[in-house]
């Protein structure tokens, strides 16, 4: 895999979104009389989902524990890397981009902080938009998203159990290092990770064969703007990267890491032009489908986030389970009740961590669409169990004892039906 620029960093967290979701709910309810039952039905069934960010406050919160790693990643033959990788942390099978290897390989990193890696405006929460499912991007200092990492407040004791350390290059994989029970107490030297190429029977969903390819001047005018992004020369870093696009027009790493930029210099439309030129150089790489995913969702273009969506889910169905959730929020917003139904379930699945609280809400609501009454409590109540602490969590009980109600209603009523 290349250095990556992952929704779940959302900043795609896009992360970072690297992406953790957050609804902020606007829903109302009122009366009806209908069929002289005189039950109420909800006003309103869309919930406006706007930029907290249910999984930091998620239970109590903890100081989050940093440790200090540094190594060298090398190929299988012990041969130096001619590209820079980019070090991942991987927790409970999730990924989280926390810095580059130098042109040699080498790398030096605190875990936990992403200090090392290019800041990306799409984690930015968006406002609430009443009446829409429309999922908000947030990260803070203890949690990592859509495109990345755990989503969750790291433990205390032991912040990084059940958590590995990989390279990502593209058209290579990487052995793993486990980092379980170390502490910021222990030598921070983790030694060699060693990549191997992958065989033509191997699919690789990130951006690979105009990676491998792009040529030594693009490569540094690359390596330079990363270096001036790290320091924060937003504006100089964006001229180098733009340098590297036109040396070769179809370097998609750099067209992604381009777009990151100006989305934190606020440049909107040449971030949306950068994320294309990215999936239209690389059509096998999910990242910039997502990023442009998560620009549509923003903007409320609910076709478009099924469209990129679609595409991501079509080149990995297991990978990427923020990509059905947004897939699901669109649909639903698009009235496609059945497909919306069928994105949030895989969804779920997908989400043993729950780093995505919001896929209950999501559920809920369609079950209030199917007049599901108490299926949809049991959505909302899952909900609060695993975002109690979320800005919208009192809408949230509101709507739950609203559909407590209606359940309660729907099963006397069938209890009063004479038997045939």
């Amino acid at each position: 895999m290349a250095p990556q620029c992952r929704i779940r960093g959302m900043a795609v967290a896009i992360t970072a979104i690297l992406l953790a979701p957050a609804f902020g709910q606007g829903t109302s309810t009122g009366s009806s009389t209908g069929g002289g039952s005189g039950s109420k039905t909800p006003a309103s069934t869309t919930p406006s989902i706007g930029g907290t960010n249910p999984a930091s406050t998620t239970g109590p919160q903890t100081i989050p524990q940093t440790i200090r790693v540094s190594g060298r990643v090398v190929m299988d033959d012990g041969t130096a890397i001619s590209f820079p990788a980019t070090i991942e942390r991987v927790c409970n099978g999730s990924p989280h981009a926390e810095g580059y290897t130098d042109t040699k390989g080498f790398f030096s990193l605190t875990l936990g902080q992403s200090q090392d890696v290019i800041a990306d405006a799409s984690e930015t929460p968006s406002g609430p938009s009443r009446g829409s499912i429309s999922p908000g991007i947030a990260t803070n200092g203890t949690t990592s998203a859509v495109g990345s990492g755990s989503g969750r407040s790291m433990n205390s004791t032991n912040p990084f159990s059940n958590c590995e350390l990989r390279a990502s290059l593209g058209g290579y994989t990487s052995q793993t290092l486990s980092l379980t029970g170390r502490t910021s107490m222990d030598n921070p030297d983790v030694g060699s990770i060693v990549l191997h190429r992958m065989g033509a029977s191997e699919t690789a969903t990130t951006v690979t064969a105009t990676t491998l390819r792009a040529p030594k001047e693009a490569r540094k005018a690359l390596e330079k703007g990363l270096e001036l992004a790290k320091k924060n020369k937003l504006e100089e870093a964006i001229a180098s990267l733009r340098e590297a696009v036109k040396v070769d027009p179809e370097f998609a790493f750099a067209w992604c890491e381009l777009g990151k930029l100006q989305l934190a210099g606020d440049h909107i439309p040449d971030a949306h032009d950068s994320f294309e030129a990215a999936a239209k150089a690389e059509t096998r790489w999910p990242e910039p489908f997502l990023r442009l995913a998560l620009m549509a969702v923003k903007a409320h273009d609910w076709r478009e986030v099924a469209a990129t969506t679609d595409h991501v889910l079509h080149l990995s169905t297991w990978e990427y389970p923020e990509a059905y959730f947004f897939n699901g929020a669109a649909n639903f917003n698009l009235h496609r009740i059945d497909v919306a139904e069928k994105a949030a379930l895989a969804a779920e699945k997908l989400d043993v961590q729950h780093l995505f609280p919001q896929i209950e809400q999501l559920l809920g609501m369609i079950y209030v669409e199917r007049h599901r009454y108490a299926d949809a409590a049991e959505r909302f109540r899952s909900y609060l169990m695993l975002a109690p602490n979320a800005d919208d969590a009192p809408a949230a009980r509101q709507q739950l004892a609203v559909m407590e109600g209606l359940a309660a209603e729907s099963s006397q009523m069938a209890q009063r039906e004479p038997k045939q």
